[in-house]
């Protein structure tokens, strides 16, 4: 039998890999498809965005944790897992590490015998969810940050949350690394060398390798999933799941320190298998605001933010953030129990079922590779070609006349990202009209159609340097969720233009009412200057929309006076995560300011300019 094939072999032999592969591990995250992070820290109770890693540890004691009810709610809305926030930069461990007194085991929480990372983990066990943890890198609490010794302590925090708790799909971190912190009570700068500190290849990386091989590490450079280069939640239109990462300064890629032009996209061809991750918060904010109570996200821009992360190949990551008392707020659960909703109403039946499909070519002509395993359940049985048959059409008779706006295209992704594109026609008048057109297929495509069409005839042009591994093909209708808050939140009431006069010349675009205009001053201490003519309890500054950052605010400070002569300060801060996140922060005044004049100085800025988009005065 040298050189024949057995007859049940005939015509089976598969198409050779294509590119970069994905791993097992990677396999397993791409079919997750969605899980949730969770931001709870002493954070939470001072109502910032990010901690300074001076509070203290005695303000975390929520009155009624209830891990269970989070990952219920995160259950209902179909997410496959949770990631606890174990530290955030504040340096406040949820679990009782041996590595600082600066943990839950130093909070009124439990009396001091708790482990918040624990009840995560048990809760999300009991929802038939994954677990995974967050560990920052960065620690504004730590006395020794930026020393030798830190990475070290670091490195121990990591080995404790990667063999104390159960196997873990993620270690996450993110590339917030230096800067202002308390450190110790120190208040200073303290600036590392991101490219050596953490030593991730050398040291802190292997950490995860050894105790949870099958964990997906995320950074914003991989080295098994990347940042999708935004919080918004959209990967772009084209988003290939290889890519090359870019260094930075000529240094090696590592987190904080790289090109991020092409995180949103990813190369076509690129030498490394480095999904996106498109990470969002329900709300506004990361950490949990009262006055973004009116400002979650409603069921349809959730799945709007689905279609447009995990619809393009990548995984969505979706925030959330406990109040205070240790729960969600009843907007959150609503919203999350509404999108699961809609999302399994929507893909619950393949309108595509039961279609003829034929195929201008078939592989061997072999039924291992026939056009009818697009309509399995199978994300890895596939329609392939001949290998010198990189343009194949299919076409596609429906069971009958059906009414569709949505199309998912998967390919065998086991075989590696092969198809450059696709175009789908519908029969239209007696002859073929392009429908849709769509690149980067991958793992999964979900092609959104600008209103439902309703056709009986399809046909599927396929384009590829390669024999196409096509895998899925299937058409849905978007279900329509009926969705309302049960009790809308009190919103911040704005002071109207009669409230106040803005006395900086040069400034009228920071007031006009336009997000997508803003005002460019320069950086002195001259500022902003409104003067009131009606009590203002807080002020909203939102940085420009158009997706530069030059001119952001990242630390102010804000002076009120009586005569526009004498100043004196009233609060400063930062503007935490604005870069990533430009969303409006508020400054609260605590007492309401009755009369006179409030002036908005800017301490530090991106880049050499002033710019904001709006400021808003609230009541």
């Amino acid at each position: 039998m040298s050189g024949v094939l057995p007859l049940f072999l005939f015509g089976q032999n598969p198409p050779k890999p294509y590119g970069v592969l994905p791993s097992e591990r990677q396999l397993r995250w791409h079919e997750m498809e969605m899980y949730c992070l969770i931001h709870y820290t002493p954070t939470t109770f001072q109502n910032k965005e990010w901690g300074y890693g001076d509070a203290d540890p005695h303000i975390f004691n929520p009155r009624n944790f209830n891990a269970d009810q989070i990952a219920k709610a995160a259950a209902s809305a179909g997410f496959k897992g949770l990631i606890s926030v174990a530290k955030h930069h504040d340096g406040f461990c949820l679990w009782p590490t041996k590595t600082t007194s600066y943990s839950v085991a130093s909070s009124l929480y439990k009396e001091g015998r708790g482990d918040m990372v624990r009840e995560f983990m048990d809760a999300t066990h009991a929802h038939g969810m994954k677990f995974g943890v967050y560990l920052s890198a960065w620690d504004r609490n730590d006395t020794r940050y930026g020393t030798p010794a830190y990475a070290d302590a670091y490195r121990e925090q990591l080995t404790e949350l990667m063999t104390q708790y159960g196997e873990l799909f993620t270690s996450w971190h993110d590339g917030a690394n230096g800067g202002d912190g308390y450190y110790g009570g120190r208040n200073e700068k303290r600036i590392i060398d991101r490219t050596t500190y953490y030593d991730w290849f050398g040291k802190t990386w292997p950490i995860v390798r050894k105790h949870q091989p099958m964990a997906m590490i995320f950074s914003d450079v991989g080295p098994d999933m990347r940042w999708v280069g935004n919080e918004h939640g959209s990967a772009a239109e084209t988003s290939w799941a290889t890519i090359t990462p870019k260094s930075k300064d000529g240094k090696k890629p590592v987190p904080g320190v790289v090109d991020e032009s092409n995180l949103p996209t990813g190369d076509r061809g690129g030498e490394q298998w480095i999904p996106a991750e498109c990470d969002v918060p329900q709300r506004p904010g990361w950490f949990y605001h009262p006055e973004q109570d009116q400002q979650v996200k409603t069921p349809n821009q959730l799945f709007d933010i689905y279609l447009k992360s995990v619809g393009r190949g990548a995984n969505m990551n979706l925030g959330l953030a406990p109040m205070p008392d240790g729960y969600l707020h009843e907007n959150d659960v609503k919203s999350l129990a509404a999108f699961g909703q809609k999302v399994e109403q929507t893909f619950k039946k393949n309108l595509a079922g039961g279609a003829k499909i034929v195929a201008s070519n078939v592989r061997g002509k072999a039924k291992i590779f026939a056009a009818s395993n697009l309509l399995d359940a199978d994300r890895y049985s596939y329609y392939a070609s001949e290998d010198n048959v990189h343009n194949p059409v299919l076409e596609i008779q429906l069971q009958e006349e059906t009414t569709f706006d949505i199309i998912r295209l998967r390919e065998n992704i086991k075989l590696g990202q092969r198809l450059d594109s696709v175009v789908v026609e519908e029969h239209k008048n007696g002859r073929w009209q392009v429908l849709a057109r769509a690149t980067s297929i991958g793992a999964n495509r979900l092609i959104k159609l600008d209103h439902p069409v309703t056709a009986r005839k399809l046909k599927l042009k396929l384009y590829a340097p390669v024999a196409p591994a096509l895998s899925d093909f299937a058409l849905f209708k978007e279900y329509d969720e009926p969705f309302k808050f049960e009790r809308e939140a009190q919103a911040k009431v704005k002071v109207t233009r009669t409230g106040f006069d803005l006395v900086t010349a040069g400034a009228d675009q920071a007031v006009d009412g336009k997000s997508e205009t803003f005002a460019s001053l320069p950086k002195s201490e001259d500022g902003l200057v409104f003067k009131l003519n009606k009590a203002v309890s807080s002020i909203g500054y939102l940085p420009r929309q158009d997706g530069q950052k030059e001119g952001m605010v990242t630390k102010f400070v804000i002076y009120v006076s009586s005569d526009n002569i004498q100043w004196r300060p009233l609060r400063q801060g930062e503007l935490s995560n604005i870069q990533a996140n430009p969303i409006e922060q508020f400054v609260s005044f605590g007492t309401p300011i009755q009369e006179g004049y409030i002036k908005f100085v800017p301490k530090e800025t991106i880049g050499t300019t002033f710019t904001v988009a709006e400021f808003n005065l609230y009541q």
